[in-house]
């Protein structure tokens, strides 16, 4: 598994082993750069697939969306989990090529929008700097239900 820094353990709600993200290396005031290496170890390689694993789309859509919630934290000023990002839509989304285990994402979201709790954002996910997805989606701030 990969190692989340403390940042993202604080920051996200997500834990493992359904955390996708393992840092933020670089951010601005409307976009974050995170990473999340595949090891391969991750349990859904288990069935999907024997003998040649593929990470799901919709768990790469899901590292992105916690991309998106972790830039929602910075620009809401937000790390003690009282309110959670979640994901109110999803469209345009363009799958380029496979992950496999062994491959560091690297995944970029920008905010390209903000009204009241909607973020609505964008975001490009790479591998070795190929595009191997894009996605447009919009994410809510609600509160906690802790």
């Amino acid at each position: 598994m990969g190692h989340p820094t403390d940042e993202v353990l604080e920051r996200l709600p997500q834990k493992d082993p359904f955390l996708f993200v393992d840092s933020c290396v670089e951010r601005t005031e409307k976009s974050i750069k995170t990473q999340y290496q595949v090891t391969g170890e991750e349990d859904f390689f288990k069935g999907h697939f024997p003998g040649r694993p593929i990470m799901p789309g919709v768990l790469l859509q899901e590292a992105m969306f916690q991309s998106g919630s972790l830039l929602m934290s910075y620009i809401k000023d937000d790390q003690s989990n009282d309110s959670l990002g979640v994901v109110s839509r999803v469209s345009d989304v363009k799958f380029k090529n496979f992950v496999v285990p062994g491959n560091l994402l690297e995944m970029e979201v920008t905010l390209d929008e903000e009204m009241a709790n909607a973020f609505f954002m964008s975001g490009k996910m790479r591998v070795d700097g190929k595009v191997v997805m894009v996605i447009k989606f919009t994410g809510a701030s609600v509160p906690s239900l802790a």
